[in-house]
C-alpha cells in the first residue's frame, strides 16, 4: 500500500495525504474517539504522539472526541527528574490539558456515536488504562476501556494503537491479534505471550490486521526523530480512517 514511497523526501512528506485523495475517499463525515491516560510520556499520553494524531486526523477532514477515564493517575512523575511525586492527579483533568478542555469521561461515552477509536502512546496507557507496567503479561485493563473498544470493535469498526498501545490488543480481541511495537523484544515478547501476533516495524510504517480492523504503529517505542514518528501515525490515521468507509 504505501511501496510508493521512492522519489523524494518532499513527495514522503505529502504522502499519506496524497493516498486518501487517490484512494477518492472523504473522511469528512467519521468522527473518530481519541482515549488519552493522562498528559506526558511518564504518566500519562504521549505529547508528540497524541497532537500528531489530531493534526492528521483534523488534515484528513475527520471530526474527533477525545475522552479519558475519571480516575486518578497510578503516579506522578517529574518529567524534568524522572523522579515520582507524592501529590495525585486526575487522568481526566490532566488528559484535558492535552484536548484543550475538550474532553469528555471515558466513562459516559457511547461506542455507538463513533466510527472508530485510537489509542496514543504513553506510560500512562501501562499505567491507567491497563496495569501492564507493574504486572506484564499478566496485566488487567481498565474496565472502562473494555467497554468502549471491545464495543467499537463488535460492530465492525476499526481500532488504532500507537506506541506502547498495542500491548492492549491481545487483551482485547479474539487470539491472534497482528499487532507491533517496533522491534521491543521485551514487550514484543509479551505480546506474543499474551496470544498476540508481534511483527517487527519501523517507526514510520504501520501493522493491519485486516480480518480484526486493528492498525498499529511503533511510534516513540523505537522512535528517534519526530518526523519518523509522525510519518508512521499518519499512516495509521489515514488507514483507520480509510477502514470507517
Amino acid at each position: 500500500m504505501y511501496n510508493l514511497v521512492q522519489s523524494g523526501k518532499g513527495f514522503q512528506i505529502h504522502f499519506t495525504f496524497l493516498v486518501a485523495e487517490l484512494r477518492g475517499r472523504s473522511y469528512q463525515m467519521a468522527k473518530i474517539a481519541l482515549i488519552l491516560s493522562g498528559c506526558g510520556v511518564y504518566d500519562g499520553s504521549e505529547i508528540y504522539e497524541t497532537t500528531l494524531t489530531l493534526l492528521a486526523l483534523d488534515r484528513l477532514g475527520a471530526e474527533v472526541q477525545c475522552m479519558a477515564p475519571n480516575v486518578e493517575q497510578a503516579n506522578v512523575i517529574n518529567h524534568l527528574t524522572g523522579n515520582e511525586m507524592t501529590h495525585s492527579r486526575n487522568v481526566l483533568v490532566e488528559s484535558a490539558r492535552l484536548a484543550r478542555g475538550e474532553i469528555i469521561d471515558l466513562g459516559e461515552a457511547n461506542p455507538e456515536n463513533y466510527d472508530g477509536v485510537i489509542v496514543p502512546g504513553g506510560f500512562g496507557v501501562a499505567k491507567n488504562l491497563s496495569d501492564y507496567a507493574l504486572a506484564g503479561a499478566r496485566m488487567k485493563i481498565s474496565e472502562k476501556v473494555v467497554n468502549f473498544v471491545t464495543a467499537i470493535h463488535r460492530a465492525k469498526k476499526p481500532v488504532g494503537l500507537i506506541c506502547i498501545a498495542p500491548t492492549l490488543a491481545p487483551k482485547l480481541f479474539e487470539g491472534g491479534v497482528r499487532c507491533t511495537v517496533g522491534d521491543d523484544k521485551l514487550t514484543a515478547t509479551a505480546i506474543n505471550t499474551m496470544g498476540g501476533i508481534h511483527e517487527n516495524c519501523t517507526a514510520d510504517e504501520i501493522v493491519v490486521d485486516e480480518k480484526r480492523l486493528v492498525v498499529s504503529t511503533p511510534a516513540y517505542m523505537i522512535g528517534e526523530r519526530i518526523s519518523e514518528v509522525a510519518e508512521g501515525i499518519e499512516k495509521l490515521v489515514d488507514e483507520v480512517l480509510y477502514m470507517t468507509k
